[in-house]
């Protein structure tokens, strides 16, 4: 139930919101706290969620939906009342942040705008992540399932995520692939999360090199490859089926 203890919770879970847009918003170095509470949106999503969760743990009806929908719509950030959210969670800019039922955010998290942490098909439980301590993730960026995000690990910008990341792992790309686990890189430069190695593209790029070089030779000996390509056979595509039943959509 409600109480002296739980109000006390939420406030000092409050100052640490605070705390920590002033320590990672380069934009707020010289802000004070009063002026970051009234005008910093990812401030005001986070403190509106502190009082709905702690609502809706106390099985206060309707209440908590609407301090929600309230803040959906002055922030443009939707976290559920039941989303479980640790201490000193920064969200920088905000808009289209998305953080679902069954999400749990471990304490010193950072995620930009467009993040999401979402779900997947129709099953009940536990379908959302779990992000554990001191992770970043990047602008654009979709946590999808029931998938846990090791502490320390920094998600690169519109990376799509859809396994589980070992902890202080730097991923990249769609799907989501690590680039760098605990310290050793599989590949790459090192990097910080804002640039951050592709290996993926890097392939590519050898193979249009490659491509390019055959090209180069067959010209050589005289041969267009526009002619072999036209002449190769072309495979008329096959009809989509018509799709029946319940729609596979979910979250």
């Amino acid at each position: 139930m409600l109480g002296l203890r739980t109000f006390a919770r939420v406030a000092a879970e409050i100052r640490c919101d605070v705390r920590a847009a002033q320590e990672r918003d380069p934009a707020a170095r010289d802000v004070g706290s009063g002026e970051i509470l009234a005008v910093w949106p990812g401030v005001h999503a986070v403190l509106a969620h502190r009082v709905a969760h702690a609502l809706f743990e106390a099985r206060v009806p309707l209440l908590p939906r609407l301090i929600a929908g309230v803040s959906r719509q002055l922030t443009g950030i939707e976290i559920h009342p039941a989303a479980r959210i640790g201490r000193a969670l920064f969200i920088d800019h905000g808009m289209g942040v998305v953080i679902g039922e069954t999400a749990e955010i471990g304490d010193d998290v950072t995620l930009y705008q467009g993040v999401t942490l979402g779900g997947t098909g129709f099953a009940t439980g536990k379908r959302h992540p779990t992000v554990q301590d001191n992770v970043t993730i990047g602008s654009g960026a979709k946590l999808l399932g029931a998938i846990t995000i090791g502490h320390g690990t920094k998600i690169g910008a519109n990376s799509v995520v859809i396994h589980d990341v070992p902890p202080n792992s730097t991923v990249v790309g769609n799907p989501g692939h690590p680039v760098r686990v605990d310290g050793r890189k599989p590949e790459g430069p090192d990097a910080d999360w804002a640039h951050l190695p592709d290996p993926i593209s890097d392939a590519i790029k050898g193979l249009a090199s490659r491509i390019g070089a055959l090209e180069r030779a067959l010209a050589e000996l005289g041969v267009d490859p526009a002619t072999i390509a036209a002449a190769a056979p072309q495979d008329e595509p096959a009809p989509l089926p018509r799709a029946t039943g319940r729609s596979s959509a979910g979250g």
